[in-house]
């Protein structure tokens, strides 16, 4: 049998091929790319930094694969996890689990697999102290901050220490400890994560209300508490964002640009405070999302000169 003198089996075999790469697709989407490349990004920079003169090219490679899969890992979970609550915000509902695309059961088996891979690449090819800092970043992740989001606004804080592990990870899979240069490349991306998250919660805030998220606008109604959060979150960014040239981990070209980038997403978070309209918060998210990984590629283009 034919239609329009079109093969049924060809048919067939087209929307075989159409729902595969469509589930393909989903698998992908749980494992929220966009997030991942800025983790993975934050993570290659740290190693970049601590590995010295020359970088070590392969352990980099184990480190793009292990935070791949491990960011890629929790984000699968963290879909299984608030698959109900996506379903009641608009901007969530077309995910992979609320609308059906997968099932539940594949988001976890799927999760749970990168998770442990991760951790064993992270431990054999690393070292055990990135691999621990893994593991605290997935049970930090998922089962303290995830619960909080409904619970108290305070949860943007304890989410942000996950957010950060991967600088620290970076850097220890570089130099198997964490010094004191670990712990700055840690705060810039802590702190970042504040602009960046309040910016994106003010914008869509009546539908993190829908979910049952109490982040900070959420329950800031005329928004002057978010505002005055972003500003003083920025504010310490670009402080910070100074002290790798104290340490020796940069030189003055990165100085310059972390002066010049730092003014330029100061400004955009002081005109949203100012303002409070949804398009200025925007341009917070976009001028965040320009700074951390020019930041980043600063810091390793202007790499100290050996002695």
């Amino acid at each position: 049998m034919r239609a329009r003198g079109i093969p049924l089996r060809s048919i067939r075999e087209t929307l075989g091929r159409h729902r595969r790469l469509a589930t393909v697709w989903a698998y992908v989407e749980l494992t929220k790319p966009d997030i991942t490349l800025l983790v993975v990004i934050a993570a290659a920079a740290a190693f970049w930094l601590g590995s010295g003169h020359p970088v070590d090219r392969l352990g980099l490679r184990h480190v793009l694969v292990g935070v791949t899969a491990l960011s890629a890992g929790i984000a699968a979970m963290n879909h299984y996890l608030e698959r109900e609550r996506d379903g009641r915000m608009r901007r969530t509902s077309r995910r992979p689990l609320p609308s059906g695309r997968l099932r539940p059961r594949q988001a976890l088996i799927f999760g749970l697999g990168l998770s442990i891979l991760a951790e064993v690449h992270l431990f054999f090819f690393l070292n055990p102290l990135t691999a621990l800092l893994g593991a605290l970043a997935f049970v930090s992740y998922l089962f303290i901050y995830t619960p909080l989001k409904t619970r108290t606004t305070l949860c943007t804080t304890i989410g942000a220490i996950p957010g950060a592990m991967p600088a620290l990870m970076g850097w220890t899979a570089a130099r198997g400890e964490i010094t004191v240069e670990g712990w700055v490349l840690f705060a810039i991306l802590f702190l970042w994560q504040f602009p960046h998250f309040f910016a994106i919660a003010w914008m869509y805030r009546e539908d993190y209300a829908r979910g049952g998220i109490r982040m900070l606008p959420v329950v800031d109604p005329d928004g002057r508490r978010t505002g005055r959060q972003i500003v003083l979150y920025t504010l310490l960014l670009v402080g910070v964002s100074l002290l790798p040239p104290v340490l020796k981990l940069s030189g003055p070209v990165y100085l310059i640009g972390a002066i010049l980038l730092g003014g330029y997403f100061l400004w955009h978070s002081l005109r949203a405070a100012r303002t409070r309209a949804r398009g200025h918060a925007r341009q917070v998210l976009k001028a965040s999302i320009v700074y951390l990984p020019l930041l980043l590629g600063l810091l390793c283009f202007d790499l100290p000169a050996l002695p």
